[in-house]
């Protein structure tokens, strides 16, 4: 399991990292407060406070697809 920070400001943004997430077989949760939605969803991610960053959490011990996962969605993770 890895957690990262994820800025999604925008519609477009959302809609791109919802294409991205899809392609991977692993589980992926947004937590926003005491809210967690599945971030491969349009809809859950939309219900979320999206004017900050939201926690990203990688539910896979496969090192080499969460890498391959992380190097894609790259230009959405907060440092």
């Amino acid at each position: 399991m890895k957690k990262v920070n994820v800025d999604l400001h925008s519609i477009d943004r959302v809609k791109e990292f919802v294409e991205i997430t899809s392609k991977y077989p692993f589980e992926l949760d947004l937590i926003s407060g005491r809210y967690v939605v599945d971030a491969k969803s349009i809809m859950g991610i939309f219900s979320l406070n999206l004017s900050k960053p939201i926690e990203l959490v990688i539910h896979s011990d496969d090192e080499a697809e969460v890498n391959k996962f992380m190097d894609e969605i790259k230009d959405y993770v907060v440092k």
